[in-house]
């Protein structure tokens, strides 16, 4: 359709984002559909496809660099600490490989690659994604900062499926909605997964290394087990220091070293089958499972704690979607990863079976041509270092996304890619890391204690990351419940058994993740305990419509030049701190504005969308709300280049503001049931006006430009309305913005110090006044965080006691 005309020219359309529907004087009513074409979207042609398979080819590159390291490096070590106390039956390498074989599949393929990968938030994985996505869903957030306009977002997607899958739907919404203990269940669960998987990064890269650099005994018996753990620290040390030049230069550089690793030990395996016994092809038989524990019973069960070893790393892949692609994840797991790992177990296993009388501790390196051995060595301790990277990723990742949830104390984070926005450097959590990393090997000094540590959180992690997809199969996929049923049961039993086997042992390595992931839940905890409490205080205290009316007439009340940007956590009504800043200082600026930054359960919000505006009587004031929308993994602008897109799309409401504001002669009425978010009275209807809630239109021709037979009778309304006085009026109204920012920008924030009321329980009072206090005393503050210029920031001390 050819695009609309007006005033003998012609452009592009760019659709005010949101569904919504236009209530005229004469009661026609106008509707926002198809007919708008964005022209920012590009078209899809053939050599837009190339391109899409060129980034997916170069992104499976990366991927071998970054997620298939550690699994690759697993043979290392699954054997030798699977068979510690020796061979006793040749069969039993059989029912070994044959729960190898079945376990990688079924785990790592078919749940994580090709169901897991496909539960992602807009491209974003990992346990937190999957609670984002439901959170989308259903309204389970514990802060209460949701609002109808958020789900007129262009990303906030909700699609229809047949009646049975929506009462099913409804039903799951209705559970998690109206139970708070089902809340409460659901984020314990994806911060305790969140916890295990950052206790996993301290485990994988002393297991990795340690196994690799173990193989030199082999050929220099002279080392000593001091002399092997101080070579696995500084080579930890080297490999955490190289961390702040970006997961996007590090997957180039480590890929082709991988990929020659996986080629290597691939071609070994093959070599080893056929020289030592190509009947360990049986084991694709799963009768040898049966067979196995059936010779072992009791010790063949504890046995699938080591054995789960085979594919730790796994929820790397899942949780490190964000760096990649689905696409670029199956390509080269498929053919790539998976024949590769398993031809090097089967090869293995045929060496085995010849030599189950052999010093089982160093089963892989003994299965190596003689002549193979040292490049198979620096092969194996390079690859061993780079199989840490992808849980390394994850871990910045998933620090990432805790600070959208507020549920940890405020970290740098630094975007290393400009092509690939969720590539992440966090310089505090790679300290902790490295550190952690080299005291766990210099404390353990042996895989086999890490290793049995290191099993609890591979096991942990996949129950959670269970339960949490069948909740986004019933609320968001909406699937036949044949399927649900299936990928529960099937998967749950499963994975009961091997956590099972994994508890048996808990005294011999799984307290030590256990425990360290207890600490990092009490830190979570605590920050989004009084987060939460703090937020309802606020909410409890908002500034009512009147006092903020005789606040802005108050005689001795000074009007200064400049704007001032004050910042508050609050989505509806004005926050206590600002009588509390007026009364101290009876001085405010010419223009103010409340600023609210805000995360969505999106990854991503556009910068068209970004902004929601209201005005606060009264008008002559200049004083008005604005929430800034972003997804959890948008980075925040630096406050200086924040300032300049703010004050235009304030200049583009206040133009708005004028056009829409003719009373109840025109409302915009939105299809579902709407709330005012920022008005301090309750709703009364489902209509929101135009002057309480809206989102900035960029230009006139969005209003003026319409769908044939549209124009026209907006044209109409429009001339009867916009007269000379009133656009002098806008005119004037903006050029006052403009003139308050030229005069200076200041930033207020609030230096809120957060205690205990004096009849609060002993528990309370010791999380909010010492472990709370404690932890904000030592994190970056906002301003930092926002990176507000010193020169310009003002602070207003506060306490509230909660």
């Amino acid at each position: 359709m050819a695009p609309p005309r007006a005033g003998g020219g012609s452009m592009e359309i760019v659709p005010y984002s949101g569904d919504l529907k236009l209530e005229l004087p004469t009661g026609e009513v106008l509707r926002q559909d198809s007919l708008y074409r964005d022209a920012t979207r590009p078209a899809h042609g053939g050599h837009h496809g190339q391109e899409s398979w060129i980034r997916t080819l170069r992104l499976a590159f990366q991927c071998v660099g970054i997620l298939y390291a550690d699994l690759g490096t697993s043979p290392l070590y699954v054997y030798s600490n699977t068979f510690k106390y020796g061979l006793k039956h040749e069969d039993d390498v059989l029912g070994v490989l044959s729960i190898i074989i079945y376990s990688f599949i079924l785990f790592t393929m078919i749940k994580i690659v090709f169901i897991a990968l496909y539960a992602n938030d807009e491209g974003d994985g990992g346990t937190f994604a999957l609670y984002s996505l439901i959170s989308r869903y259903a309204k389970v957030c514990l802060i209460p900062n949701q609002q109808a306009e958020d789900e007129l977002v262009t990303r906030y997607k909700h699609h229809t499926k047949p009646s049975a899958t929506l009462r099913r739907a409804q039903w799951m919404k209705n559970l998690l909605e109206t139970s708070k203990a089902m809340k409460i269940t659901l984020f314990f669960l994806t911060i305790f997964a969140t916890a295990l998987a950052i206790s996993d990064c301290m485990l994988t890269p002393p297991i990795s290394v340690l196994s690799a650099v173990s193989g030199l005994r082999l050929r220099a018996d002279h080392l000593t087990t001091d002399q092997i753990v101080w070579i696995t620290v500084g080579i930890l040390v080297a490999f955490f220091a190289v961390q702040r030049f970006g997961t996007d230069k590090i997957g180039y550089t480590f890929a082709p070293l991988v990929f020659v690793w996986l080629l290597l030990i691939s071609g070994i395996g093959i070599y080893n089958l056929v020289k030592y016994d190509v009947g360990t092809l049986r084991a694709f038989n799963p009768k040898y499972i049966i067979d196995y524990f059936r010779r072992n019973k009791k010790k063949g069960w504890v046995s699938l704690g080591e054995i789960l070893l085979c594919f730790t790393g796994t929820e790397a892949l899942f949780a490190d979607l964000g760096y990649f692609s689905i696409r670029s994840i199956q390509l080269s797991f498929t053919f790539g990863l998976l024949p590769s790992v398993l031809l090097t177990y089967i090869g293995q296993a045929a060496y085995l079976r010849t030599h189950m009388d052999m010093d089982i501790r160093n089963a892989f390196f003994n299965s190596i041509p003689s002549t193979l051995f040292w490049p198979t060595f620096v092969l194996a301790l390079i690859v061993s270092v780079i199989g840490s990277q992808a849980m390394v990723s994850c871990a910045f990742a998933t620090m990432s996304h805790l600070q959208a949830l507020n549920c940890f104390p405020r970290v740098k984070i630094l975007h290393t890619s400009r092509r690939y926005s969720g590539q992440l450097y966090i310089p505090e959590v790679n300290f902790f890391l490295c550190v952690s990393a080299c005291v766990v090997t210099i404390s353990f000094r042996t895989t086999g204690f890490i290793a049995k540590a290191h099993e609890i959180c591979v096991v942990l992690v996949m129950v959670i990351t269970t339960i949490l997809m069948t909740i986004v199969m019933l609320l968001v996929w909406k699937v036949n419940i044949f399927w649900i049923l299936v990928f529960f049961i099937v998967f749950m039993s499963t994975e009961c058994i091997y956590t099972g086997a994994v508890l048996y042992k808990f005294t011999q390595g799984p307290y030590v993740p256990i425990a360290i992931s207890a600490v990092l839940m009490v830190i979570m905890i605590v920050w989004h305990y009084v987060h939460v409490k703090r937020y309802k205080y606020e909410l409890e205290h908002t500034v009512s419509h009147d006092e903020v009316k005789d606040l802005l007439e108050r005689q001795d009340l000074k009007r200064i030049p400049g704007l001032g940007l004050f910042y508050t956590e609050l989505v509806q009504g004005i926050p206590p701190i600002f009588p509390h800043l007026i009364e101290k200082i009876p001085t405010i600026h010419s223009v103010i504005v409340f600023i609210t930054v805000k995360r969505l359960p999106i990854p991503h919000v556009d910068v068209t969308e970004r902004f929601l505006f209201r005005q606060v009587d009264p008008k002559e004031f200049m004083v008005f709300r604005c929430v800034a929308r972003y997804g959890y993994r948008d980075t925040l602008e630096m406050a200086t280049d924040f300032v300049p897109i703010l004050v235009e799309y304030l200049q583009y409401y206040v133009r708005d503001l004028s056009l829409y504001g003719v009373g109840e002669q025109l409302k915009i009425v939105f299809h579902s049931a709407r709330i005012d978010s920022f008005s301090w009275e309750k709703p009364q209807g489902h209509a929101v006006y135009a002057e309480e809630m809206l989102t900035p239109i960029q230009s006139f021709s969005e209003l003026t430009m319409h769908p044939v037979g549209m124009s026209s009778r907006f044209a109409h309304f429009q001339t009867g309305k916009m007269n000379l006085e009133e656009m002098l009026r806008i005119e004037e109204d903006q050029k006052i913005i403009q003139r308050e920012v030229d005069n200076g920008v200041v930033y207020i924030v609030g230096e809120t110090e957060i205690v205990a009321k004096p009849h609060s329980n002993l528990l309370k009072k010791i999380t909010v006044n010492y472990i709370y206090n404690f932890l904000r005393k030592n994190s970056r503050n906002g301003e930092k965080m926002l990176s507000i210029p010193r020169g310009q920031l003002l602070k207003v001390g506060v306490t509230y006691e909660i």
